[in-house]
């Protein structure tokens, strides 16, 4: 199911000019058009996957929203330039709101 999604997202996304987004819906309803409403969730869980890849930018109102931190109505879009993974031990992250450590204990 997640290979399905995935392709969904980028080939929604590759008919968007750059910087535009596209809903959850729709990438739903391109993957499974009967049954989109069940396969939200997995839209969902399989956004944040490639969000935390750095390949995809998880929207809430406008902003890059942490992939583990975001609850309620959201978008996709393709990063812009100067965004995407982290190497790690480098400064900053590419969605100007994510904690360095995840928010885990130490």
């Amino acid at each position: 199911m997640s290979e399905v999604l995935e392709t969904a997202i980028f080939d929604l996304l590759a008919k968007v000019a750059p910087g535009k987004s596209v809903s959850p819906e729709e990438v739903a309803r391109a993957a499974d058009p009967e049954g989109w409403r069940r396969t939200l969730g997995h839209v969902r869980a399989v956004a944040r996957g490639l969000a935390r890849q750095g390949k995809l930018v998880i929207l809430r109102h406008n902003k890059a929203a942490d992939p583990d931190d975001f609850k309620g109505v959201y978008r996709l879009r393709l990063p812009l330039a100067g965004e995407g993974v982290v190497e790690e031990g480098s400064e900053g992250d590419p969605g100007g709101d994510l904690e360095a450590d995840g928010g885990a204990a130490t």
